[in-house]
């Protein structure tokens, strides 16, 4: 669950931000922050203010329809496509695709996410080409608006945030339609079946087939 168990820091604009921190959700507090540090710094060569506290890269593509709130930072070769809706707080990596309906919410996006057919996502962080197939989601708020606890097979960790969402590992790759209930951590190369409903700590390398067969990944 630790950062760099999940995260290649070099794929993202910031990845000298997440070092300072132990787990992914410490980082939620301040992305807002982070994006409008990282933005004043952005060289105008390849990217342009387009809005208070919006950077958007001038090789990235995105489409009339998309409505992109600040903090946001929209980095190199990225693409917004038709009605995604990003809230602000959002730092969208190089090569990234946020997709048709996507909406997007405190959130950080390494290099290459794929999120590209109906999404939300809100108070996560995504690693380096992660994907989440069309309609999975990350829910961020419990039902009784409780802090979210992160628990693993024999630990819990209380984050004391109330919106929290999915923290995912590099590579990892999302099902669709599933759920990822708030507090659920991937682990890197990791798989969830379509359709799951996932909460807690999936680890490494193997793949989500629901909460009774959660099994490591065979090596050929």
């Amino acid at each position: 669950m630790r950062i760099p168990d999940l995260y290649d820091l070099t794929h993202t604009l910031a990845g000298e931000y997440l070092a300072g921190f132990t787990y992914p959700w410490e980082a939620l507090a301040g992305i807002g922050d982070c994006i409008r540090a990282l933005g004043a710094a952005l060289p105008a060569e390849k990217f342009e203010r387009v809005g208070e506290d919006v950077w958007i890269a001038r090789s990235a593509k995105v489409f009339p329809s998309a409505y992109i709130g600040g903090p946001c930072i929209i980095d190199e070769s990225a693409e917004v496509r038709h009605c995604a809706f990003i809230r602000g707080n959002a730092l969208v990596g190089k090569n990234a695709v946020v997709g048709n309906s996507t909406e997007l919410k405190n959130v950080i996006l390494f290099d290459g996410v794929q999120v590209p057919h109906y999404n939300y996502v809100g108070d996560s962080i995504l690693g380096y080409k992660a994907h989440m197939g069309a309609g999975s989601i990350t829910s961020n708020v419990k039902s009784d608006k409780t802090p979210v606890v992160i628990k693993g097979t024999d630990c819990a960790y209380e984050t004391g945030l109330k919106k929290c969402g999915a923290m995912l590992g590099d590579f990892v790759e999302v099902g669709c339609n599933s759920v990822l209930n708030p507090g659920t951590v991937v682990g890197r190369h990791s798989n969830i079946y379509p359709t799951s409903c996932v909460r807690g700590v999936i680890p490494a390398e193997y793949i989500y087939k629901n909460a009774q067969h959660i099994v490591p990944k065979r090596s050929n």
